[in-house]
């Protein structure tokens, strides 16, 4: 059953913050990897690439864990296990846009590759755990 996500974590999740995600590879061993994040208000969204390793671990085994850090106070954090419910090509690019405006102040992500397909990877929260964002407000 998905976690509901905290006013504090909301606002992190809209902020330029850190984030990485971890998928497990064929062999069970963990694969991580520094992505931009963002949130539809219930799901937890990262855009990347189709055949990228992240993107081929999730589609054999959904389970991921994606951790978020707020790159001025590393105490204001969060921790989530969850699971990608959707990998998808709908609204990717803007999206991939959208991150770019967010995280590098351009209107158009600068490294868009031509021959990559963008894909989004939407992670319903099961589990979260968090510090420093008790006292926010969305």
């Amino acid at each position: 059953m998905p976690d509901a996500m905290s006013p504090g974590l909301l606002k992190l999740l809209r902020e330029p913050a850190y984030c990485q995600i971890a998928t497990l590879m064929p062999d069970g061993s963990p694969q991580i990897t520094q992505v931009w994040v963002d949130t539809d208000g219930e799901l937890i969204l990262v855009n990347t690439a189709e055949g990228r390793q992240k993107t081929r671990n999730v589609r054999r085994d959904p389970r991921v864990a994606v951790n978020v850090v707020d790159p001025t106070n590393a105490w204001r954090l969060a921790g989530i296990r969850g699971r990608v419910v959707d990998v998808t090509t709908e609204g990717a690019d803007d999206l991939i846009d959208q991150l770019a405006q967010k995280y590098l102040g351009v209107e158009r992500y600068p490294f868009r590759n031509p021959e990559e397909t963008r894909v989004t990877l939407k992670i319903a929260p099961e589990r979260i755990s968090e510090m420093g964002l008790e006292q926010e407000i969305a």
